[in-house]
């Protein structure tokens, strides 16, 4: 594949609460001209990608109750409007309330990821949800995996990138087999966390991976530029 093909697999994070604006805008703008299908940025960088990204071919990812999913839902809807309003972010990547997971709660989480696509469908927005794997057991991310395709996932994504109860290791092999074993072509995978090197970019990629999350520093390591 060429660059701009490998490109096309990639949301550019450009997440850290630390970022000044003129950081913000320097790689927004190198996810656009690596070609990258989205960039993934924080609700108070809208406008700034909305500049940046107009009339090119890089959209706009935005997450919502980030990294952590622990509002309630009607407040996740509420945020999830004010992001999609406008009709021109491409993709909602949501946390789902793993706490809920690991307590076995599925009714609640099921209706909490339900309730957000909804409202992000009805904004012509993909819905992404994230489960933080790893604080959850391979079993736990089958079940939900699961049930998010049931709630109208559009794609299961594994990490925020953020997490510290433990060790993140992010998009593993073994992981993300579990994910695409349990949706069955139901909803696409987003791998997030730990694709630093191509060597595991092309790996996912041969497992039929269809989006990855990758740091605005890894991004040209997996493309083969650096």
């Amino acid at each position: 594949m060429s660059v701009r093909e490998l490109a096309s697999y990639i949301d550019q994070s450009v997440l850290k609460p630390e970022f000044t604006q003129d950081e913000i805008k320097k790689y927004i703008k190198e996810g656009i001209d690596f070609g990258c299908k989205t960039v993934c940025i924080n609700p108070a960088s809208i406008d700034i990608a909305r500049e940046l990204c107009k009339g090119t071919n890089t959209g706009i990812c935005v997450v919502c109750d980030f990294p952590f999913g622990l509002s309630s839902t009607a407040s996740k809807v509420k945020q999830a409007e004010e992001i999609c309003k406008n009709r021109d972010v491409e993709d909602l990547d949501i946390v789902s309330n793993y706490g809920w997971i690991r307590s076995g709660l599925w009714k609640d989480v099921e209706a909490d990821i339900k309730a957000v696509a909804e409202v992000s469908h009805a904004y012509g927005s993909l819905l992404k949800v994230i489960f933080e794997t790893d604080a959850l057991t391979l079993d736990q991310v089958a079940r939900v995996t699961e049930i998010a395709c049931n709630a109208g996932a559009d794609f299961v994504k594994t990490s925020t990138g953020f997490y510290t109860g433990a060790e993140s290791k992010g998009a593993t092999v073994e992981v993300i087999r579990v994910m695409l074993d349990a949706a069955k072509g139901r909803c696409r995978i987003k791998g997030s966390g730990g694709i630093r090197d191509q060597a595991h970019f092309f790996t996912l990629i041969d497992m039929g991976i269809d989006r990855m999350g990758i740091g605005y520093r890894s991004t040209p390591v997996v493309l083969g530029l650096l």
